[in-house]
């Protein structure tokens, strides 16, 4: 019994860190947030709480990333085993964008999930972390797979050029809708679903435009 109320008592103490560091993250940026002060934020009177449950502050981003991911990856895997034409580009960016907005949305207001990997894609170390974790989940891969299929005349070049556009357009799009919402400031959609529908209807035209030659 006391080893369990130690272990439920440590679970307890890693969740308040997790969340008081994903909204300071989220607020000020990775760097300019001292352990310590997510220590403060998550009412642990011991200031190297961090430290002691997470290790170093990459291990603390990539915890943050883990806790949501395995939600959202959990809402994609329902959404490919719904697509009915792999020949429609628009099916596999959905399966890209709403698991996301779905899980945003789930989470009531305020959040604080997409302005934290807004500032962590700011980071080269940081961004390879995100990187990692999304190319670790089967559904992401699948996805990202099934998008390939449907540009298989697509430039390499333009291709990686194409990705890196669509990734921060999906990311700083939710992540101003999040910073509106929390400042409860007017919006350009109604609610994330209508925004995952303006992201797909952008994300699709962008991947399918023209390439014109270069000189």
């Amino acid at each position: 019994m006391e080893r369990t109320a130690r272990a439920e008592q440590a679970g307890g103490t890693r969740e308040q860190i997790l969340n008081a560091a994903e909204r300071l993250f989220a607020e000020h940026g990775v760097y300019a947030v001292s352990n310590r002060r997510v220590s403060e934020a998550a009412q642990q009177g011991n200031n190297a709480a961090v430290g002691y449950h997470f290790g170093t502050k990459a291990d603390l981003v990539r915890a943050i990333a883990r806790k949501h991911s395995r939600q959202i990856e959990e809402t994609r895997e329902r959404r490919l085993a719904r697509i009915q034409d792999p020949s429609d580009i628009g099916e596999w960016v959905a399966c890209l964008v709403r698991p996301t907005t779905e899980h945003l949305a789930a989470l009531g207001s305020p959040t604080w999930f997409a302005r934290f990997c807004a500032q962590v894609m700011t980071d080269p170390a940081l961004q390879d972390i995100m990187a990692e974790e999304s190319l670790a989940c089967p559904p992401t891969l699948r996805a990202l797979e099934g998008l390939n299929r449907c540009l298989p005349d697509l430039p390499a070049d333009v291709h990686v050029e194409r990705a890196a556009m669509s990734t921060n357009l999906i990311l700083h799009t939710c992540a101003e809708r999040e910073r509106a919402l929390a400042a409860h400031t007017s919006t350009t959609r109604a609610n994330w679903h209508d925004t995952a529908t303006g992201l797909i209807d952008a994300v699709v035209g962008l991947w399918t435009a023209p390439v014109t030659p270069r000189r």
